[in-house]
């Protein structure tokens, strides 16, 4: 399966490589990720539980940072092993630019699945690896631009908490 999109940022192309290439806001971006470590310059290990279809494994794996132009793109890819239910591979490549006041994040990714996960069908993984493309650069998009007053988070509209993917909890992280 083939995806590829854009996201317009609201912040600097600095900021946004660092996000990019911060753990911890990775983590926080990948639905049902439990671990990501980083073990090197370009490389991470990863552990993400999922739910597709009527699946559920715990995927463990190896994440991969190459092509890397510092401030501007780079490919990311990442194998990870699911035990009995299969294995899911694939990568990114994410390129940034500066537009207006922010940056525009492109991206270009593919995912494959073999084992159990094949066996649902193109369509159910397809809209899988869909959703869980946008469910990350959502959270990404919230945890890098998100307004920040007097050093705390603004409340949302309905004047609740604000969640963690806030730019505080984000300028934490990366300070």
């Amino acid at each position: 399966m083939q995806m590829q999109g854009q996201r317009s940022i609201a912040a600097s192309r600095a900021e946004v490589w660092q996000a990019l290439n911060s753990p911890e806001v990775l983590k926080a971006c990948i639905s049902g990720c439990e671990e990501l470590t980083k073990t090197s310059d370009t490389s991470f290990e990863a552990a993400v539980t999922q739910k597709i279809g009527p699946v559920k494994a715990r995927f463990t794996g190896l994440v991969q940072l190459s092509d890397i132009v510092e401030g501007e793109s780079y490919t990311i890819t990442g194998e990870g092993k699911g035990g009995a239910a299969g294995f899911a591979k694939g990568g990114a490549k994410v390129r940034l630019e500066d537009v207006g006041e922010g940056t525009l994040l492109t991206y270009e990714a593919e995912a494959k699945v073999g084992g159990k996960l094949a066996q649902l069908g193109s369509r159910l993984i397809d809209g899988f690896a869909k959703k869980m493309a946008d469910d990350f650069f959502n959270r990404f998009q919230d945890a890098v631009e998100a307004p920040e007053v007097g050093g705390k988070p603004e409340p949302d509209a309905a004047g609740d908490s604000p969640a963690e993917t806030k730019k505080g909890w984000f300028r934490r992280l990366v300070s």
